[in-house]
């Protein structure tokens, strides 16, 4: 099974075992983050149980829209980790969260492709048939999806790409569609491309940040995890030097500092 369709099937099964599992002595907690963290959170959630070993730390990936819909119904999540800042300020906003929202990264798209030199490509070429179909993340939820239209629509070729768009339900998905060949090039989380799996597979093409809004991304601790002093004790750890700079080999540009 490819990388990503191990993750998506990772993630369903995640969420169906970790809502009846029973804490350990060290405490527990669920984390639901959004897809472009997956390589990156994976590495932080491992630096933390090193520190933690008697801690379980689970953790869904997905959309950040849908978890954001989830938490509102009750979904049994301690930190939610967001593509868009503006999911967790509106939990916040709902008296759904232990404290205020938390920026953490500003992310980046990318052009990428196993199948075409991305690295010549610009968005105004995605209007070339010869491509094949163009994978984005759906707009509807995906706050990277919501990115690569804008980018598309500023670039002039929103329009003309209609009819070869195929979206994914997140943006691990969305590069599943690229790596596989079931598109020729797909608008990306720079921190995937980054991923050694997916840099062995293809190059890639930074989209110009002037061209979208920021995707600037926030945390919150959720109000049922006010007294987990887990989810606690893992909010503080994101802010210390050793997240900081797993996010930053990554490609993420963290709160107060310029995006690349």
């Amino acid at each position: 099974m490819r990388p990503f369709a191990r993750l998506l099937a990772a993630c369903a099964a995640a969420l169906a075992f970790v809502a009846g599992a029973p804490a350990q002595a060290g405490g527990a907690i669920t984390i639901v983050a959004a897809a472009d963290l997956k390589f990156a959170m994976d590495e932080i959630v491992a630096a933390f149980r090193a520190e933690r070993p008697e801690a379980r730390v689970d953790v869904i990936y997905g959309s950040s829209g849908k978890f954001h819909t989830q938490i509102r119904q009750g979904a049994p999540f301690d930190l939610y980790f967001s593509a868009d800042i503006a999911f967790p300020r509106a939990l916040e906003a709902h008296g759904l969260t232990a404290g205020p929202t938390r920026p953490y990264a500003v992310g980046r798209i990318v052009l990428w492709s196993s199948t075409h030199d991305a690295t010549r490509l610009t968005l105004a070429d995605l209007a070339d048939p010869a491509l094949g179909r163009i994978a984005i993340a759906n707009p509807r939820h995906a706050p990277y999806g919501m990115r690569a239209e804008e980018a598309l629509r500023a670039a002039g070729v929103w329009e003309a790409l209609q009819g070869r768009i195929v979206q994914g339900e997140n943006i691990a998905q969305t590069a599943q569609f690229v790596q596989t060949g079931n598109a020729g090039v797909g608008v990306i989380a720079l921190a995937l491309a980054l991923n050694p799996t997916l840099a062995q597979a293809g190059g890639y093409h930074l989209i110009d940040d002037a061209l979208h809004e920021p995707l600037e991304q926030g945390f919150v601790i959720t109000r049922r995890a006010a007294d987990n002093a887990l989810a606690h004790d893992f909010a503080a750890f994101m802010d210390g030097p050793e997240a900081r700079a797993i996010m930053t080999r990554y490609g993420f540009a963290l709160p107060g500092e310029a995006a690349r």
